[in-house]
């Protein structure tokens, strides 16, 4: 595979700690910013997370409201969501990595891929992304308890791989696969709005080594400010290590595998 360049900054925060909405409905957890499937310590019995794996499809992206910028990012995750199945607790480190699908108020797309220490801003890879390609990722501690991470993301599609390592203190305590509106910093500061995507499908999740072994209980909806689903995952697929992702939709259908 081909190395990718080393990453360099970039002014946004792809993927922020879980905003829980302030009304939870019945079965599914709401959020402002995220929608995905989430795993966590007190949910699964006093589990810690030191690894995880996932693969998706970049999804096409396109305008949802003329002259708007809107912008996501799909990625997969350790810390920064739900502690327990209620949602009751939620984690203050994150540590990830994934792809973004944005465009601009002329409705040009652009496609890129990041890594983030939370709080630190995000830094950009330098990897040819395109809509369509099948990506893998995974973040491992070397030596579990050490708070030494191996970030890799792969572009099985083109053959290009980035990978790093690097110090960073977790609490282990969620693990999730998420599609999300970033965060944006500068004038027009705050949550991206939310353009069409196509489904990303995620799939071969793995905690610990292990099938990730999702459960519809894990579901994360993505909320609109007036509490309307714009966002939700599909059950799990027939593995329970995948599912599809739907935006601006309130049903999605699980693939096949």
């Amino acid at each position: 595979m081909l190395a990718a360049s080393s990453a360099s900054a970039a002014l946004s925060a792809h993927g922020q700690l879980l905003r829980l909405a302030p009304h939870l409905r019945a079965n599914t957890n709401q959020s402002s910013n995220w929608f995905g499937y989430n795993q966590g310590a007190l949910e699964q019995g006093s589990k810690l997370f030191n690894s995880i794996t996932g693969d998706w499809t970049v999804p096409t992206v396109s305008q949802h409201s003329s002259g708007q910028a809107e912008a996501s990012s799909d990625w997969i995750g350790i810390g920064g969501g739900c502690i327990d199945a209620g949602c009751t607790a939620t984690d203050s480190t994150l540590i990830q990595t994934g792809t973004e699908q944005d465009v601009d108020a002329t409705g040009a797309a652009s496609y890129s891929a990041w890594y983030e220490l939370v709080p630190a801003p995000s830094l950009s890879i330098s990897m040819t992304v395109a809509p369509g390609d099948h990506m893998h990722a995974s973040i491992a501690e070397v030596i579990g308890d050490s708070n030494l991470w191996t970030i890799t993301l792969q572009d099985v599609t083109r053959g290009e791989s980035y990978s790093t390592t690097v110090p960073y203190s977790s609490t282990h305590a969620t693990a999730e696969w998420i599609e999300e509106t970033p965060l944006e910093i500068g004038t027009n500061a705050g949550f991206a709005s939310l353009p069409n995507l196509t489904d990303p499908n995620f799939d071969l999740g793995t905690v610990n080594g292990a099938p990730a072994a999702l459960k519809s209980s894990e579901q994360m909806d993505l909320i609109d400010s007036t509490g309307k689903v714009i966002g939700t995952p599909s059950a799990p697929d027939s593995d329970s290590d995948g599912f599809g992702a739907c935006a601006w939709a309130t049903g999605c259908s699980a693939p096949s595998s």
